[in-house]
C-alpha cells in the first residue's frame, strides 16, 4: 500500500445510500455518522470509470459540512490514485459552474456537495452528487452501480490527514495527488460573457431600472455580485443576502413565492423595482419577477424560446427545445410556431443531457424553477437571469408587458403546482398506489366538467439511446388539453412529498388575465375529490403553491 494510505475496515456496510435523481441526500447528522460519507465516496471512487490518473472537479454550495467533505474526498482520491483535484476558494462552487469546469478541464467526473434547495446547517441536510465527463448528472446505470457497491463495502482507503488551505488559489499535494484551488467565479463569468450582450444589459441597468437579486445566503452570492454589480453596473446592494452561510442564514434556499417571500413582496407589493430574481442553494434554479408580476417557470421557458434570437449566443436560432413531463405545454406551442422539435422527458436533468449531447435541442427547462441550454449540462439559475435581462435590454418593455404580449400571441397555459410536504410515507404511497390502480377505469370518465381522454403512468423512450424510463407520474389528460399530474418526490429527507400539477389552456381569444388558482379551481377540487388528498394526507391545503 502507498505510504501514508490507511485501510479502514467497516463492521458492516451502510444499506441506505441509494442516490435519488440528484445524488445522495440525507440529514447533516447522518453524514456525520462515522464512516458514512467515506463509504459513499469509496463507492464512487471504485465505480466511476477512469478514476486512476484522472481529474476530479470538487466543490459545493457552502452548506454545513462542505469543507470537511472536500478534505475527505481529497484524501480518499489520493489513496485511489486520482492525479488531480480542481476545487475552488472556500470550496464554493455552484452546480452550473461545476458543470462548466468539468467540461473545460476535461475531467473524469465531478463531485458536487449540495442538497440543492433543502435547508442547511447542523440540523439541515447535506448531499453528494456525481457528474459525468459531459458535465451532466451521472446516468442511472452509474448511480445504481455506486449503490450496489455501497451495499458490499467492507472498508475504504484514505490518505493520512493533511491540512488543506482552501482560502486562496494555489497548488497543494497529497501524496501523488495535486490539489488545485482556483477562483470559482472566473470561468463561469467568462462563459456568460460569450453568450450575452453585456453592453446592452449594462446600458439597461444604468437607466431607471432598479433590480433586486436574492442569493438567499447560498452559492450564487459571489457570482451574482461579480456579474450584476461589478461587471454590469447594478447599484451596490442590488444583490441581497449575497454572503454564503453554512445554514443559509436559517432560511430555506428554494426560490419560490413561499421561501423567497421577502423578494416577492418587494416586487409584487410595490413599484420600487423593475426586475427581481432569486436562485437556490446550489445555483441551478431561478425565480423571475417583474413589477407586480411573477413569471411561472413553465412560461419562462416559453418566453426564452420565443425570444432566443435576441441573445447573441442563440442568434442563429434553436435546434429544438425540451421540457419535463410535469412542465406546462407553453413551450410546445412556441416550438410548433417556430417549426422546431419539442421533447417531453421525465423529471431529471440527465434526460435533457442526452438530447443536448446529440444536438437535438438548444434550450430546456422544468416547472421546478430550472432552465438551461447547451452551454453546460445542468440547469443554470444565473444564466436564466442574464437571459431575461438581455431580452429586457433589447425589447425595453416591462416584464408584465412581455408576458401579456406572449399570451396574446400563443395563448396562456394556466398552471400551478401544489406540494404536500412531509406526509407520512405510508399515507402518501397509499394515496398514490390507489390512484395508479384506478387509471384504467378512468378513461372516458367525467372530470371537472371535461372528459378524461388519457389516464396513464408516464413512460419515456429516449430517442437517443433507446432506453425506457417508466413510472414517472400519473397523468390525467383531458379532452380540452387540460392536465392533472401526480408525482411522489424522493428529494426530501423527511417523509414523502406529493406534488400535484394542474394545467388549463386558454387560447389567445380567451380570458388571459385570471388568477391562476381561480382559473384552475375546478381542477383543484376535482383532483382532491378523486384522489382523496385532504382525507388521506390530513392536510387542508398544500405546504407550497407555485
Amino acid at each position: 500500500m502507498t505510504s501514508g494510505v490507511q485501510q479502514i475496515p467497516l463492521d458492516q456496510p451502510f444499506l441506505d445510500q441509494k442516490p435519488g435523481t440528484s445524488g445522495l441526500r440525507k440529514s447533516s447528522r447522518q453524514f456525520e455518522t462515522p464512516h458514512y460519507l467515506e463509504s459513499f465516496i469509496e463507492a464512487i471512487l471504485r465505480t466511476v470509470p477512469g478514476i486512476t490518473g484522472g481529474t476530479l472537479v470538487v466543490g459545493g454550495d457552502g452548506r454545513y459540512g462542505n469543507r470537511r467533505a472536500i478534505g475527505v474526498i481529497a484524501r480518499m482520491a489520493a489513496a485511489h490514485g486520482v492525479a488531480r483535484i480542481v476545487t475552488t476558494t472556500g470550496g464554493i462552487l455552484s452546480t452550473p459552474a461545476a458543470s462548466n469546469l468539468i467540461r473545460q478541464r476535461q475531467a473524469t467526473a465531478g463531485i458536487i456537495l449540495s442538497a440543492s434547495h433543502n435547508p442547511g446547517g447542523p440540523d439541515g441536510d447535506f448531499g453528494v452528487k456525481v457528474n459525468g465527463a459531459n458535465g451532466g448528472p451521472a446516468p442511472e446505470s452509474l448511480t445504481d452501480a455506486i449503490y450496489a457497491c455501497t451495499q458490499q463495502l467492507d472498508g475504504y482507503l484514505i490518505h493520512d490527514d493533511i491540512a488543506l488551505d482552501l482560502n486562496v488559489p494555489g497548488q497543494q499535494s497529497i501524496g501523488n495527488l495535486q490539489l488545485e484551488v482556483i477562483d470559482g467565479v472566473d470561468d463561469y463569468v467568462a462563459l456568460m460573457q460569450k453568450l450575452f450582450d453585456f453592453d446592452a444589459i449594462a446600458d439597461l441597468l444604468k437607466g431607471d431600472f432598479p433590480i433586486a437579486f436574492d442569493a438567499m445566503h447560498a452559492v450564487t452570492g459571489p457570482y451574482a455580485t461579480r456579474l450584476l454589480e461589478d461587471l454590469l453596473g447594478a447599484p451596490t446592494g442590488s444583490v441581497r443576502n449575497g454572503v454564503p452561510l453554512e445554514d443559509f442564514g436559517g432560511g430555506h434556499p428554494d426560490p419560490n413565492l413561499t421561501y423567497a417571500h421577502d423578494l416577492a413582496e418587494l416586487l409584487m407589493g410595490s413599484d420600487a423595482y423593475r426586475f427581481g430574481a432569486a436562485c437556490d442553494g446550489d445555483g441551478d434554479r431561478n425565480m423571475i419577477l417583474g413589477t407586480r408580476c411573477f413569471v411561472n417557470p413553465s412560461d419562462s421557458l416559453a418566453v426564452l424560446t420565443a425570444n432566443a434570437t435576441l441573445v447573441p449566443g442563440y442568434a442563429d436560432g434553436l435546434a429544438g427545445v425540451a421540457r419535463s413531463m410535469p412542465t406546462s405545454a407553453a413551450a410546445d406551442v412556441v416550438a410548433k410556431e417556430l417549426g422546431i422539435p419539442c421533447f417531453e422527458t421525465p423529471t431529471g436533468w440527465k434526460f435533457f443531457g442526452n438530447l443536448l449531447d446529440a444536438g437535438r435541442i438548444t434550450l430546456c427547462g422544468e416547472e421546478s424553477f430550472g432552465t438551461g441550454s447547451n452551454h453546460i449540462r445542468e440547469k443554470d439559475g444565473l444564466w436564466a437571469v442574464l437571459f431575461w435581462l438581455n431580452i429586457l435590454a433589447k425589447r425595453r418593455e416591462p416584464v408584465a408587458q412581455i408576458m401579456a404580449e406572449h399570451w396574446s400571441r400563443f395563448g396562456r397555459h394556466y398552471y400551478s403546482r401544489h406540494d404536500y410536504e412531509a406526509i407520512a410515507s405510508d399515507a402518501a404511497h397509499g394515496l398514490y398506489d390507489r390512484m395508479k390502480a384506478m387509471l384504467p377505469s378512468l378513461m372516458g370518465q367525467s372530470f371537472a366538467g371535461r372528459t378524461i381522454a388519457t389516464a396513464d403512468d408516464f413512460a419515456y423512450t429516449d430517442p437517443v439511446d433507446g432506453s425506457l424510463t417508466s413510472g414517472q407520474g400519473l397523468r390525467l389528460l383531458l379532452d380540452d388539453g387540460s392536465r392533472v399530474v401526480l408525482r411522489l418526490s424522493g428529494t426530501g429527507t423527511q417523509g414523502a412529498t406529493l406534488r400535484v400539477y394542474l394545467e388549463s389552456y386558454v387560447p389567445p381569444s380567451g380570458d388571459l388575465h385570471q388568477d391562476p388558482q381561480a382559473a384552475l379551481g375546478d381542477l383543484i377540487s376535482a383532483i382532491d375529490q378523486l384522489a382523496e388528498i385532504k382525507t388521506r394526507t390530513g392536510m387542508n391545503k398544500p405546504t407550497v403553491i407555485t
